[in-house]
């Protein structure tokens, strides 16, 4: 029987838990802390995932329908309080706020770019320890934002990084890297890629995010990528393999879900997809499958 290499290495992620020195140790698969499934999804005055008129109806639609917190855009920098009245009418908390790459300034080949790509993360920072926000999502370059190597990319984030990161930490909360997919980004399209970058900053303030959509296309085990992590994840995104909601197609976060369980993952999974149907009937649904594949993800 045949097998191929993304199903050896699946099939083998378990073990090399097992032996794993760094960031975790996971040798008998018992989580160092009780994990919950905690539910977001993205939302804003504009856009999102979840459907409404307004930022009030959207999240009422959330709170009714279970979600702990929402998810914002980069427009809330600046607009904390609109944010702040809109999540206060609920008991929703603020996952995150992705913030995107802001076209590569801070790993550009200008250095003047990269001083205002500081700034701008420095304020994304402030806006996200006013909203409560467990971190920013940040995303170094998308492909053709800048014309640095990979090498340079590197070195310029463990120049930068640092200091942001004390920043991120003075403003109760964290600098989120987030890995893509080829199609998307040439750099930094792997969680452990990301985790080799927070354990070189070695700072509280530098951490990482995961996404199900990033990770089917180039991770060969979500249970491996998550256990990569480690304590450095502290957000996570929910797509299905062809980017809608999950249970809109055959894709499985079993093995997912068995990594954060694993690693004692302790922040949101939050939705950052579209819907195909009435967004109204389908997002509930999407989020009784989740539960349901959290419940089968035993350790």
């Amino acid at each position: 029987m045949s097998i191929t290499r993304r199903g050896f290495l699946a099939g083998t992620a378990a073990a090399v838990a097992a032996t794993a020195s760094s960031p975790i140790q996971a040798a008998d698969a018992t989580p160092k802390r009780q994990s919950v499934l905690k539910l977001s999804s993205q939302a804003g005055v504009k856009g999102g995932v979840v459907p409404g008129a307004s930022l009030d109806e959207k999240l009422a639609k959330m709170e009714k329908w279970g979600f702990d917190a929402v998810e914002v855009y980069r427009d809330a920098v600046g607009d904390e309080k609109t944010y702040l009245d809109a999540i206060g009418k609920t008991g929703l908390k603020v996952s995150a706020v992705c913030f995107g790459s802001m076209k590569g300034a801070l790993v550009s080949e200008l250095p003047e770019k990269r001083q205002e790509g500081k700034a701008a993360l420095k304020q994304a920072l402030d806006t996200a320890g006013q909203l409560g926000a467990v971190g920013v999502i940040y995303v170094p370059a998308f492909n053709g934002e800048t014309k640095l190597t990979n090498q340079e990319i590197r070195q310029i984030l463990l120049d930068t990084l640092p200091e942001i990161g004390e920043y991120a930490v003075k403003a109760k909360t964290r600098l989120l890297l987030e890995p893509l997919n080829r199609k998307e980004a040439f750099f930094l399209r792997q969680v452990a890629d990301a985790a080799s970058i927070c354990r070189d900053c070695n700072n509280p303030g530098v951490c990482l995010m995961g996404d199900f959509y990033h990770m089917g296309i180039e991770e060969t085990s979500d249970l491996g990528a998550f256990i990569s992590a480690g304590d450095y994840l502290h957000h996570v995104h929910l797509a299905s393999r062809t980017r809608v909601l999950p249970g809109q197609d055959e894709r499985s976060f079993v093995d997912g879900f068995r990594g954060l369980k694993m690693i004692g993952y302790q922040d949101y999974c939050s939705f950052e997809c579209g819907v195909r149907g009435d967004r109204d009937v389908e997002i509930p649904k999407s989020m009784a499958f989740l539960r349901e594949q959290w419940a089968q993800a035993s350790v």
